[in-house]
């Protein structure tokens, strides 16, 4: 066999094999590492807004939201006094999703509907969530943490 003529290894799997095997596990391993296990991502926070006020509560109406375009963020306020942060990137091409309508936000390029709640896909053809920000209501103002 070809791995144990060269001595080494795993029989019948040659080195190229092996180390083609180990990245793509690496690779899923990582990958799988980008998202909790239900399914939503959690987003790396821009810099120079962590801590900041970046939206008032009173711009943000309930069932819907609002897209602050600087940051390409998403404010939701599914349900009253609960507020959610997500990028405003659709996961599929990158475009901005746009202000949510009846609980869902629609990517104008291709589509894609996701739930203003969780950010959690409903229509592809994009495949995962909006990243969601951790967000604290201190006062009026919504705060990226």
């Amino acid at each position: 066999m070809a791995g144990e003529e060269r001595g080494r290894g795993v029989p019948g799997i040659g080195r190229r094999e092996m180390l083609g095997a180990t990245g793509v596990a690496v690779c899923g391993v990582a990958l799988a590492g980008c998202g909790a296990s239900d399914g939503s991502a959690k987003a790396v926070v821009p810099p120079g807004i962590k801590g900041k006020v970046i939206a008032q509560k009173a711009d943000v109406p309930v069932g819907g939201g609002k897209v602050i375009q600087e940051w390409k963020i998403v404010i939701t306020q599914p349900t009253s006094g609960v507020f959610k942060a997500f990028t405003a990137k659709c996961p599929h091409r990158g475009c901005a999703v746009g202000r949510p309508e009846d609980g869902v936000m629609t990517c104008p390029c291709h589509g894609s509907e996701f739930a203003a709640d969780s950010g959690k896909c409903l229509k592809g053809p994009a495949q995962g969530a909006l990243a969601e920000f951790p967000l604290k209501v201190e006062g009026d103002g919504i705060i990226i943490l």
